[in-house]
């Protein structure tokens, strides 16, 4: 297996659950993915705002850093691992899929940062396979991949939210994953005065509500 081939893979012990094993059939899932530094723990907070829906999953990511964990190096670092890394975590979370015991009726995504930008890179890898992304404070990864040309046409709802006072997103990623965003997504965009690298309560009850029709629509 080549160096771009290689997988980076999930650590089902360390996934975080919203529900056991046999609640989970016959639901949608929702898979949540945290930022660099950080761990599965995070997000996962969020959850008992979100909607009932879904049973929810929190990884890990496979890469550690400092005292938490990342999906790629930071971006400054060099920008062809930072593109491989990531291809190989969306491998990663693939494989974890493909292993669940039993498949979920859909699968969205949401992540912050780092793990929105691995929304968007599974939505890259795999556009048929999931309904929606949401994707907070982050920004697409790299040059055009394999499933672009798919998304452009089937353009899945994405939510991207993000904060004017955000320093750690440059502006010329957020400027390029607006454009990549309108080409290849239905496109939900907010932006919130004065929020920094964070999700604000404003943003979690745009979130909630963005769940809430992509489920409805499944739905009918």
């Amino acid at each position: 297996m080549g160096e771009n081939e290689r997988t980076e893979p999930i650590d089902a012990d360390a996934v975080l659950w919203s529900a056991g094993e046999a609640d989970r059939a016959g639901r949608p899932l929702l898979v949540i993915m945290h930022g660099l530094g950080s761990h599965e723990g995070d997000l996962f907070s969020l959850a008992p705002h979100l909607p009932l829906e879904p049973a929810i999953a929190s990884l890990r990511a496979p890469l550690t850093v400092g005292d938490g964990w990342g999906w790629f190096p930071r971006k400054e670092e060099q920008r062809q691992a930072v593109d491989d890394y990531a291809d190989a975590a969306a491998r990663g979370v693939l494989d974890w899929l493909d292993a669940l015991p039993e498949q979920p009726t859909s699968v969205g995504l949401l992540g912050f940062s780092q793990g929105g930008a691995m929304a968007l890179q599974l939505l890259r890898h795999a556009p048929d396979r999931f309904a929606f992304a949401v994707q907070l404070s982050g920004f697409v990864v790299g040059p055009g991949r394999e499933g672009d040309d798919t998304l452009a046409e089937l353009r899945p709802p994405v939510f991207w939210g993000r904060g004017t006072a955000d320093d750690v997103i440059p502006m010329q990623a957020v400027d390029e994953t607006q454009t990549w965003l309108t080409a290849h997504s239905t496109l939900t965009e907010r932006i919130y005065e004065g929020m920094g690298h964070s999700v604000s309560q404003a943003e979690l009850a745009d979130i909630v509500a963005f769940l809430q029709a992509q489920y409805a629509a499944e739905t009918r």
